[in-house]
């Protein structure tokens, strides 16, 4: 095995472990945590394709400012043991049936996926993920779009200073 093969398993079994204790842990505070070692695992997986902009982009918008959203939502809950609600068996049991019949249509359908037959001709040239890449079709192939997409942030903005601007 090469050491790219061992860093795609090594952030895999990571990744999974941290989602099962996402789902496991029962302080909402260390499921934050664990979800964002789950983001940064995933982020070793998109540059291990190559796609550095987006495992950059995942790493500041997701593990940076929704997950520390997603603390501060959580720690001015106040969460304790009387707010929580009682624990019911038979929304446990659905739970767990409904689990299984998500884990027997992931099965099926990857049984059925067909490989891709292209990937080594696709792959081949190493710079599909570069920055510089998307930057060149951004700003050659879909400028307009993407001025246009400016300008309605930019009114976006100046409408959100007008309307949070007092009197």
């Amino acid at each position: 095995m090469t050491a790219t093969e061992i860093l795609f398993w090594f952030l895999s079994a990571l990744a999974l472990f941290s989602a099962l204790m996402v789902v496991i842990s029962k302080n909402p505070v260390h499921s934050v945590l664990w979800l964002i070692v789950v983001f940064f695992s995933i982020s070793g997986h998109y540059i291990l394709l190559n796609a550095q902009f987006i495992a950059i982009v995942n790493l500041i918008v997701y593990a940076g400012a929704i997950m520390v959203l997603f603390l501060f939502v959580i720690m001015l809950m106040n969460l304790n043991a009387n707010t929580e609600p009682q624990r019911n068996s038979l929304v446990r049991l659905a739970g767990v049936v409904a689990g299984g019949l998500l884990l027997t249509v992931m099965i099926s359908a990857l049984r059925s996926a067909n490989e891709i037959t292209n990937s080594k001709a696709t792959m081949s040239e190493g710079d599909i993920g570069l920055i510089q890449n998307l930057g060149k079709i951004l700003f050659t192939q879909y400028v307009v779009p993407f001025e246009l997409s400016s300008v309605l942030f930019l009114s976006a903005m100046v409408g959100a200073v007008v309307i949070g601007k007092k009197e």
